[in-house]
């Protein structure tokens, strides 16, 4: 079960937004303090969006054995989903130009961003973290149509949202210990993902839909 939700886990937290504000408030007047928050905020929106998803999923008792259809359905639901999606990301980016594409007015985030402080970087962490994710709520879904413990639960939610914000401790802890490698380490990393998000976006999408669907249709064809 944690396997398969830390997997499903990574492939959400592969935010270039995520990682783009958390190079900005790295090279800030004060990188750690306003990081933390960052951190804190996306934590705190991370844990609720996984504590409401998990007990809406619990309270509908797709954990209980006589329930596989509904949990094998709901599985096959959000991976024929995340495959609609992947397909028309796809689609989209081959039909819009990419200078088209690049065009967006400055939102609420950017404009916080633009001004790092510890308080706004606590706001930036919940907004950036609020969206969730098909590819988070399923694997919210793993854990939450699992019969496990209260204990092996509480463990799997924890992991779970430690990875969906690792862009966000990560590059702290590399701070701590190398400052000017870890914002050159950014800076790359960062230019790289962006230019290559989409296409990590598609690919995510179709491979962990693929999965979930297929999963969800041999239960219930087999009827396990």
């Amino acid at each position: 079960m944690i396997e398969q939700a830390a997997g499903l886990a990574l492939l959400a937290a592969l935010s270039p937004a995520a990682l783009l504000v958390a190079a900005v408030y790295l090279g800030s007047a004060r990188p750690r303090q306003t990081i933390l928050c960052y951190l804190a905020g996306a934590v705190i929106m991370s844990t609720a969006l996984a504590v409401v998803v998990l007990v809406v999923l619990r309270s509908a008792g797709l954990s209980r054995p006589e329930q596989h259809p509904p949990r094998d359905g709901l599985r096959l639901g959000l991976g024929l989903l995340l495959l609609a999606a992947g397909i028309l990301l796809w689609a989209r980016r081959r039909g819009r130009p990419a200078d088209q594409a690049r065009k967006k007015r400055p939102g609420v985030v950017s404009r916080l961003v633009a001004k790092p402080t510890p308080r706004s970087a606590f706001v930036v962490g919940i907004l950036v973290f609020a969206g969730g994710g098909v590819t988070f709520i399923a694997a919210l879904q793993v854990i939450a149509t699992a019969r496990a413990s209260i204990e092996l639960t509480v463990l799997a939610v924890a992991v779970v949202v430690l990875i969906d914000v690792f862009l966000v401790w990560l590059p702290l802890i590399f701070h701590l210990a190398a400052p000017r490698q870890t914002e050159y380490w950014l800076r790359t990393f960062n230019g790289w993902l962006r230019a290559h998000s989409s296409t990590l976006m598609v690919c995510g999408l179709i491979v962990v839909g693929a999965i979930l669907a297929a999963d969800g249709g041999y239960g219930l064809v087999a009827g396990t």
